[in-house]
């Protein structure tokens, strides 16, 4: 079990203000809503004494924060292989293969990224998720960073909200794109499939944006860049479906079986193999929440999406560019 132990002095600076509103100037390694909590518990005193969230300060008083972590998840350890690409005290950086769900939840029970995660390192029971900060669909493969310390957890978190981490991704989408652009286009629940997202107006969707540009076209298809500005669930595969070019093998979106005209046997045997969506997050890159050092990442696109693109550029070597 983890032990959090800080002294500190209230600033004269603070006088007048609340205790809670000075506390989180004080540690903002960790959010207002966690110092609130361990000031109601007790875990953080003023003066040798519990004090209340609200009481206004006159500066010059000790504080003492003295926390026992218990653990946030219940979920059990699995002994399941995730690929590591940077470890350090503070986080994780990891190649989430297609397949592997990240959360439990109803329907996976077990056997997710979570359970693997506490297997590695049971500390991560004490963060909430267990340090996991934002999620890839089961079916998209790529890189995630996972926090190991509360500190790092508060402030990952902050970095994606204010868009501060950048997220590319390799997609192959069903029609030939002429040209890259941008979806600003606002994501919410479908309304008639809980399952499902959709573009919706802006007084009921949050606000998505999702820039995408050409990397090679096919016959059929064509393979495309996508960055984030946002991060909404299903955003690129909603996006893409909005522009009427859903991610090949997308059981959701519309990512039905498109075969060019003429196509070989080998490339229908590929294209009819391939039943996840054709997304992959390719590059992470940000600030380290605590050093402060710049961190980017490549993961080299999985065997399926390969064997994928491969094959439909032969199919284009035989045919030339006539679509189907």
């Amino acid at each position: 079990m983890t032990t959090i132990r800080h002294e500190a002095t209230v600033p004269l600076s603070a006088a007048g203000r609340r205790f809670d509103q000075a506390l989180a100037e004080m540690f903002p390694d960790y959010s207002r809503s966690r110092l609130s909590g361990w000031v109601k518990s007790g875990a953080v005193t003023l003066d040798g004494a519990a004090a209340p969230p609200r009481q206004l300060l006159r500066g010059g008083e000790q504080v003492r924060l003295l926390v026992e972590l218990e653990p946030e998840v219940s979920s059990a350890p699995e002994a399941i292989a995730i690929a590591i690409v940077h470890e350090d005290e503070h986080l994780l950086v990891l190649d989430k293969p297609a397949g592997l769900v990240v959360h439990p939840g109803a329907g996976n029970p077990a056997g997710t990224l979570l359970n693997a995660l506490l297997h590695h390192d049971p500390r991560l029971a004490e963060l909430p998720r267990a340090g996991i900060v934002h999620r890839l669909d089961k079916d998209t493969s790529g890189l995630m960073v996972v926090a190991k310390s509360l500190p790092a957890h508060t402030a990952l978190v902050d970095m994606l909200s204010r868009h501060d981490v950048e997220r590319q991704y390799e997609a192959v989408v069903l029609g030939t794109m002429v040209a890259g652009g941008t979806v600003d286009a606002p994501i919410g629940r479908h309304m008639g499939d809980r399952l499902r997202q959709a573009v919706r107006d802006e007084e009921d969707g949050k606000h998505a944006v999702t820039h995408y540009r050409l990397r090679e076209r096919f016959r059929a298809h064509t393979l495309v860049q996508c960055s984030l500005e946002t991060g909404r669930t299903h955003q690129i595969r909603v996006h893409l479906a909005h522009i009427n070019h859903p991610l090949l093998g997308d059981p959701l979106y519309g990512g039905g079986l498109k075969l060019p005209k003429g196509a070989s046997a080998e490339l229908i045997a590929v294209l009819r193999g391939f039943r996840r969506q054709a997304l992959h997050a390719e590059r992470l890159s940000f600030v380290h929440p605590i050093g402060g050092e710049l961190l980017s990442f490549d993961a080299p696109r999985p065997a399926d999406q390969s064997t994928l693109i491969e094959a439909l550029r032969a199919d284009l070597a035989v045919h030339g560019s006539d679509e189907y």
